[in-house]
C-alpha cells in the first residue's frame, strides 16, 4: 500500500486525468486507514471549484512579484516540480 505522500501525489493527479484501475484501488484502501488524505482529497477538490467558480478573484490576486521570476528561477522550480514527480 503507498505511503501518505505517494497518496497525495496520486490524488493530484487524478484530478488531471483519469488513474489506472490498480492506483485507484489503492487510494481508496488507503483511504481506510488515512482520515488526512481523505481530507487533502476534499481541501483540493474544494480549492479546484473555488478557483472554476471565481476566476476572475485569481488573476486580481497575483501581485506584481509573482511575475518576476527570471527564467533561470523559473527552470530551477519546473525541475524540482519534475524531480518530485519521480
Amino acid at each position: 500500500m503507498p505511503n501518505c505522500d505517494k497518496v497525495t501525489a496520486l490524488v493530484s493527479a487524478s484530478l488531471d486525468h483519469s488513474l489506472p484501475l490498480h492506483k485507484r484501488l489503492a487510494v481508496r484502501l488507503h483511504f481506510l486507514i488515512c482520515v488526512w488524505c481523505q481530507r487533502y482529497l476534499t481541501q483540493v477538490r474544494f480549492l479546484r471549484e473555488a478557483v472554476r467558480e471565481h476566476p476572475e478573484r485569481l488573476e486580481s490576486a497575483e501581485s506584481p512579484s509573482s511575475t518576476a521570476l527570471s527564467p533561470g528561477a523559473r527552470e530551477r522550480i519546473g525541475q524540482a516540480l519534475r524531480d518530485d514527480r519521480r
